[in-house]
């Protein structure tokens, strides 16, 4: 591994010269090879890590060398023309999405990095989709331009059209595929690919192009400001000062998308996209504050996000290291924060001792004694901090957002090979699901199995993969078991339950009256209290709503969880002296099962949305494969060279999928799938589930 620098510079730098970018894209796009580029050209290392040869410095884990691909995002902080750059480099993949979402939610811009030749592609709208729910400004890098197929304009159109996207083209290539050398500048072949001849002359064959594209990047930015507008209109010159003013104001609000282009791998035009960082991507002083609510007024409240501000932090991702224990990373908004120092947990109500303070570079740390507003840091100390939890000062609490992250789609169970394993099983699972949001774990008491539960096939073996390699343990896995759910198809109204257990001295009464009716698929469970006149006493109501929670942990067909169900407490009664918060909620929860059992039960399944990209000559064996599977096929395009198939196929009828296109295609097929939404299963097929 390359020797790691220690960073000497002044962290205190002014605020207005601070950039927290992620890097953020489909899988096999380029993310991780642009931030190596990164690190190297701003002499954060030394040598330019490569994913071939596993010695990057952004994928550190041994399982993301030896597959290649991004697992956990990575942090890591460097400078470039003084400015300071913390950079979060993100997975692809879909089944770590969460990743992606905790990273997004702190960070102020993105670089979103797209391969020229597939456009834009899944993934792409995903994260794409992501950044947009937290308003993130952001660049575009058209990476592997000279990738044979490469398309520059069809992708800036791909931008413009897939995802509602304003894109200004800043840099127009000359040549593309092998014969793509650059722009403006021109990279030459030497060794590291590090140098470049800088030219005024533009070869005769684009001088047209590039002076269509430089018009019409006026006149875009020309647009976002009155002033200039005029200039425009009226024919005078414009500086290169007031354009880059412009032309930053209207990416931070983000009205529009600036766009690169160059080939990471080659090295070359990586440094025109540090420079794009630093002069239109926002600083924490462009976003001025943050919103967030006062947990003792319930009102919104403001931070300015400066180092004067009272400090408030959000906890954003958990790691467990073998070497410090729990590191808590924490995006600092606003204030100071000193090692050795308290803050509050506003989520947890609780008081929590920052011991050390850590600047991370991946997996490896600096160790600080200060950290400021607009900086994202590790902290040691904290015990009961969690994802998403704020932390502040406790005499100016606040609750920032948090962070929603999406429902497991696929489950296996788990078993210990050895009684010492079984003892270490129950903390490395649990360690798990503290570092990972989407990652779930529950013990089947009727088989006593623990199942784990996350968002693919991929997810759940990469952490099976680390309780073997990290933990030391032996375990054996079952057949992946897709997350069925239940729920209802009609209303059942006035189903009443009454529970009375008489023994020596006091009995047990609970009586209570329900309906249940139907929601919307992904709604979930809604208890509603509509008791009147006291038939069932307040203090009895939550053990109803406790009882009527816990049976829909387990449905009346197959015992999957119920779901999109309302359930309304309409009546019952109570005895004086029998009564009890157990007897009503053993009430609930025989009149949650009784109705359900009236109110004509399903079952309802995870839908994948399947991407197929295979040559046009397979084109008809893959669409007869996807619809032998109960899938809906939503359309074709033609993409490069190959056809692109887009489906909704049900979760599971693709267990093994990548191993049948593969033949079906003579290995030149690939695919794409996330979670779409759940569907009810067809009576025939439930039927044949109830036989089994």
């Amino acid at each position: 591994m390359a020797q790691q620098p220690v960073v000497t510079k002044n962290r205190d730098v002014p605020l207005d010269k601070i950039r927290n970018i992620g890097v953020i894209a489909h899988i096999d796009s380029g993310k991780t090879t642009t931030s190596e580029r990164f690190l190297f050209y701003t002499g954060k290392t030394y040598k330019i890590g490569d994913i071939d040869d596993g010695d990057t410095q952004l994928d550190w884990m041994p399982q993301e060398r030896e597959r290649g691909i991004t697992i956990v995002s990575a942090a890591t902080t460097t400078f470039w023309n003084d400015y300071r750059i913390n950079i979060i480099d993100t997975p692809g993949h879909v089944d770590f999405t969460a990743e992606v979402e905790r990273s997004l939610r702190v960070l102020d811009g993105g670089v979103v990095v797209f391969d020229a030749e597939e456009g834009v592609q899944s993934q792409s709208e995903t994260v794409w989709r992501q950044a947009d729910k937290y308003k993130v400004p952001r660049i575009c890098f058209i990476n592997k331009m000279d990738k044979l197929g490469a398309d520059f304009e069809a992708t800036v159109e791909e931008i413009k059209e897939r995802l509602g996207a304003n894109p200004i083209i800043m840099t127009v290539p000359i040549g593309k595929e092998s014969e793509f050398k650059g722009k403006a500048k021109i990279w030459d072949q030497d060794t590291q690919g590090v140098k470049y001849t800088t030219t005024d002359e533009i070869p005769a064959d684009i001088k047209d192009k590039v002076t269509k594209a430089r018009s019409k990047m006026v006149e875009q930015i020309a647009e976002h400001d009155d002033s200039l507008l005029n200039k425009y209109l009226n024919g005078e010159e414009i500086t290169v000062e007031e354009l880059k003013a412009t032309l930053r104001k209207a990416t931070v609000a983000y009205k529009i998308v600036p766009v690169y282009c160059g080939t990471s791998l080659r090295n070359k035009a990586v440094q025109p996209v540090l420079d794009a960082i630093v002069d239109f991507l926002p600083s924490p002083l462009d976003l001025k504050e943050i919103t967030g609510i006062n947990p003792l007024t319930k009102l919104e409240e403001k931070r300015a996000l400066n180092q004067q501000e009272t400090f408030t932090g959000l906890s954003f991702k958990i790691q467990l290291d073998p070497h410090v224990g729990k590191l808590t990373y924490v995006r600092i908004y606003s204030g100071v924060l000193e090692s050795g120092s308290y803050v509050y947990n506003v989520n947890r109500n609780k008081q929590e001792r920052v011991s050390r303070i850590l600047l991370m570079h991946a997996n490896n740390r600096e160790e600080i004694d200060k950290a400021y507003a607009g900086e994202i840091i590790a902290v040691v100390g904290p015990k009961d901090s969690k994802t998403g939890d704020t932390l502040s000062d406790q005499d100016h609490p606040i609750i920032l957002e948090q962070i929603t992250f999406p429902e497991p789609v696929i489950s296996l169970a788990i078993e210990p090979t050895t009684k010492a394993d079984q003892e270490k099983l129950s903390y490395a699972l649990q360690r798990l699901a503290e570092e990972d949001p989407t990652f779930r774990v529950k013990v089947n008491h009727e088989t006593n199995q623990t199942i784990m539960s996350g968002m693919g096939e991929l997810h759940l073996e990469i952490l099976v993969d680390r309780m073997k390699t990290e933990m030391g343990m032996n375990v054996t896995v079952g057949k992946p078991q897709v997350a069925y759910k239940e729920t209802i198809t009609k209303p059942a109204v006035d189903v009443e339950v009454k529970y009375i257990k008489q023994t020596g001295g006091h009995g047990q009464y609970g009586h209570c009256v329900i309906n249940v009716e139907p929601l919307a698929r992904g709604e979930g469970v809604k208890f509603v209290n509509k008791i009147k006149g006291g038939s069932i006493p307040s203090e009895f109501i939550p053990s109803v709503e406790k009882g009527v929670m816990e049976a829909t942990e387990k449905g009346v067909l197959l015992g999957y969880p119920i779901t999109d169900i309302q359930v309304t407490l309409v009546d019952g009664s109570y005895h004086d002296v029998d009564s009890s918060d157990i007897a009503f909620k053993i009430a609930g929860s025989m009149a949650l099962h009784e109705a359900v059992k009236q109110a004509g039960p399903t079952l309802v399944e995870p839908i994948m949305k399947l991407e197929v990209t295979i040559p046009e000559a397979f084109m008809g064996v893959a669409i007869g494969d996807i619809s032998s599977k109960r899938g809906k096929i939503l359309g074709t395009e033609k993409r490069s060279r190959a056809v692109v198939i887009k489906s909704h196929v049900p979760l599971s009828e693709l267990s093994g999928y990548a191993t049948i296109i593969r033949s079906l295609t003579e290995g030149r097929g690939v695919f794409y799938m996330e979670p779409s939404h759940y569907e009810e299963v067809p009576k025939n097929v439930i039927a044949l589930m109830l036989k089994k």
